[in-house]
């Protein structure tokens, strides 16, 4: 039996917010910050990974 992979989010900001997304059933609300040398974070509670891929529109 394998474990399914966490989540991989691409975001545009790198500060993020993590709540599990699935509302009473996730976990409290945690603020993460995006490292500029690594491009990615990891959520401690779920483990979704959130990848930066630079802010839209500049």
């Amino acid at each position: 039996m394998s474990i399914p992979a966490p989540e991989t989010r691409i975001v545009t900001t790198r500060r993020v917010a993590c709540d599990g997304g699935e509302g009473a059933l996730g976990h409290p609300r945690v603020w993460l910050q995006i490292p500029e040398d690594r491009n990615w974070v990891e959520c401690p509670y779920c483990d979704a990974r959130y990848v930066y891929e630079g802010e839209t529109g500049h």
